[in-house]
């Protein structure tokens, strides 16, 4: 018997994936959350009451990147599989990075889905057979420095890139991040300087064109 978490802002997502879940897994449990400071309230101790948990990364609020951190400091050995609407070149590794046991696409067949939770639940990792390759090529040193401009970024800069192309000022993003507007513009004037650029319609055409936001 499997305890599952699903995170997501949007209920129909939350019941089309329970469906599916409950479905074909014999006596799991499913509890839900729409929102991170939900998640947090119910991870009160180190040892996680889930087997696993499906989190999207686009929720109001606190960032995706930013609350999978969280959540790994809070319950380490909980595994966490990023659901999400973004492209997995663009998003999948950056997750990976900060502790996510899996990625896999909302567009991705219901098999593979109830395929993807049963493995990180049972400890092991999920990866496209796509994503793999580029890993492989990661650790074999075929890629060398980032590829593209945003993989340069901390993922706190990256979470400000995504807030500024997607109209936040810089006032917004600090209350949203819980950091001060100064701590914000110096992640924005740093992230400008590695990618390149002078403006934030600079930063809002390139992170539309790479489908980041």
């Amino acid at each position: 018997m499997y305890r599952i978490l699903l995170v997501d802002d949007h209920a129909v997502v939350r019941k089309g994936t329970r469906a599916i879940l409950e479905d074909q897994l014999a006596g799991v449990m499913i509890s839900e959350a729409c929102s991170g400071d939900e998640v947090l309230a119910l991870l009160t101790g180190a040892t996680a009451p889930f087997d696993a948990m499906v989190l999207d990364l686009s929720m109001p609020g606190r960032s995706g990147i930013d609350l999978l951190t969280e959540i790994k400091h809070r319950c380490p050995k909980l595994p966490v599989l990023i659901m999400s609407l973004h492209p997995e070149e663009q998003f999948a590794v950056r997750a990976l990075q900060a502790g996510a046991s899996g990625y896999l696409s909302k567009a991705a067949a219901p098999e593979l889905l109830l395929a993807a939770v049963v493995k990180v639940a049972k400890g092991g990792r999920y990866v496209s057979e796509a994503l793999a390759e580029r890993l492989a090529g990661d650790v074999g040193g075929r890629r060398g420095s980032a590829a593209v401009p945003h993989e340069r970024l901390s993922d706190r800069e990256f979470e400000v890139l995504r807030a500024i192309a997607s109209g936040q000022s810089v006032s917004d993003i600090a209350a949203t991040m819980h950091l001060s507007v100064k701590t914000v513009s110096t992640y924005r004037a740093r992230l400008l300087e590695k990618m390149g650029m002078t403006s934030n319609a600079e930063l809002t055409r390139y992170a539309l064109q790479n489908q980041l936001v």
